[in-house]
């Protein structure tokens, strides 16, 4: 049987191109008129969020939760970061910037 490297690494890009799509973040919420777009997110461990600025203004989102813990850092108009939500429980989710700003994230399963 013969096969040629330049098939092989080019079915290794499509594969690794196949795999960075599939992980790419499964939920969206966006950062609009200093509210996060859902109050309340269900989703599963593993599962990530893109936050999303839709905002002129920046956004700084963080958790302290058991279950997630991590800072964002500010991002201005334009610019999303995801978090992976790598084991379950519950999450409250805040911006720095405007303490109005809250979500709920429950990690199951």
């Amino acid at each position: 049987m013969k096969f040629s490297y330049a098939a092989v690494g080019a079915a290794a890009f499509a594969f690794g191109t196949y795999c960075a799509v599939a992980w790419a973040a499964d939920h969206t919420v966006d950062q609009k008129d200093k509210q996060f777009s859902a109050k309340q997110l269900k989703i599963k461990v593993g599962q990530s969020i893109n936050f999303r600025n839709l905002d002129p203004y920046f956004h700084n989102v963080f958790s302290l939760s058991d279950a997630k813990t991590f800072d964002l850092g500010s991002f201005p108009l334009g610019q999303a970061k995801s978090v992976v939500f790598d084991k379950p429980g519950i999450v409250d989710i805040e911006c720095a910037i405007h303490p109005a700003m809250k979500l709920v994230v429950e990690v199951s399963k």
